[in-house]
């Protein structure tokens, strides 16, 4: 990078990030904004269709908005116009995201979260399915440098897409120091339980209802687990009927608690009052909701598959996916020995420091700059 820092201007499509209740990439994006504002010294340009929503960062000297539509077509035909004619243009522009414009004119980076679209096309609606296909393929031969967040997904983007490896960086989300750490008190415990009518012990799985999720498995799995319940936080995706299905079964009618969306306030207390964060996706990019679990201090059991096994290295349980037998079996492993649990609670407490949002805001940066480098 040399001596001295070169100040730049960066493009960013801020549009995952402008939404309420955001989940994996729309809370990726914030946390990047919102620590590369913090950094002070890049002057930043996020690019929106839609007004600013009130917590993303307040303009400043370094960072401001360019709102403007149409809404429709925005990414392939409004944003590339602004970029060419509303000055000043930035030097690389950044989509956290697969969907680059495909006309630019300057370097474009891009982040892929996962290829779950490649190895489980049934779990998508077709037409969610095409746009991943057919913008990521394109986004990836546009792009500069490809960002993505695990070493797993990496190995993927390179296998399937052919890229050269010294084009993808792993940049590892992180988590909020400030909110996710664990609750002792008690009375706190009892009255989040309270608040969302939850009775007795309960296993906590966090993430948006869809099939990658694996739901319809890990109500199999409590099925067969006998006085523990099962709580799930998180807003409908998509094909969710055989989940909505699932739990008006009989044995597990009063044993599932959903929740909805839960604010982060919320979930330290609910990590920490869980016997176990459980997490059995068929596939995951990186799978934040299990980083927050481990600052919480609460014993995670999750897929062998994808990244997971990278994010907790040997501190949690790993299971298949796949086999209902195994994922009972890794709960069951936590809630029948204490010891155990307490020893996954204090190693998961230190995997967790591993990952920060400053560190990944940096290595971003710092790719960014590379790249406007590359190009003088």
């Amino acid at each position: 990078m040399g001596e001295t820092k070169l100040v730049m201007t960066i493009g960013i499509d801020g549009n995952e990030a402008n939404i309420q209740n955001r989940v994996g990439s729309g809370e990726y994006c914030f946390e990047l904004l919102r620590n590369l504002d913090l950094l002070q010294e890049d002057k930043i340009f996020v690019y929106l269709k839609e007004r600013v929503v009130p917590d993303l960062p307040k303009s400043s000297k370094n960072l401001s908005y360019r709102v403007f539509g149409p809404r429709i077509f925005w990414t392939q035909f409004a944003l590339p116009l602004n970029l060419y004619f509303k000055k000043p243009t930035p030097d690389v522009f950044y989509t956290p995201g697969h969907y680059a414009p495909r006309f630019c004119p300057v370097p474009v980076v891009i982040t892929i979260f996962d290829l779950s679209y490649i190895h489980f096309p049934e779990l998508f609606k077709k037409k969610d399915l095409y746009q991943l296909r057919s913008w990521t393929s394109y986004s990836i031969r546009k792009a500069k440098a490809i960002l993505t967040i695990s070493n797993s997904s990496k190995a993927d983007i390179i296998k399937h897409y052919k890229v050269d490896p010294k084009k993808v960086f792993v940049t590892y989300p992180g988590y909020d120091e400030k909110i996710f750490k664990p609750v002792t008190d008690p009375k706190s415990i009892i009255l989040i339980k309270r608040k969302y009518d939850i009775k007795g012990k309960y296993v906590f799985f966090l993430g948006t209802i869809q099939p990658r999720k694996n739901l319809v498995r890990l109500i199999e799995a409590i099925k067969q687990l006998e006085n523990v319940n099962l709580v799930i936080a998180g807003k409908k995706g998509w094909l969710y009927d055989e989940f909505f299905q699932k739990i008006e079964e009989p044995e597990v009618k009063n044993r599932i608690i959903l929740t909805n969306f839960i604010p982060d306030s919320d979930l330290p207390v609910l990590f920490s009052g869980a016997e176990a964060f459980v997490l059995p996706s068929l596939w995951e990019g990186f799978g934040i909701p299990v980083v927050e679990a481990m600052a919480c201090g609460c014993p995670v059991v999750v897929s062998d598959k994808s990244s997971l096994p990278e994010v907790i290295g040997n501190n949690g349980v790993l299971i298949n996916p796949e086999n209902v037998a195994s994922i009972r079996n890794g709960i069951q492993k936590v809630l029948t020995n204490k010891n155990f649990a307490q020893e996954l609670s204090t190693k998961g407490l230190i995997q967790a420091k591993k990952f920060s949002w400053k560190r990944c805001a940096n290595k971003t940066l710092e790719i960014l700059e590379n790249t406007v480098n590359s190009k003088n």
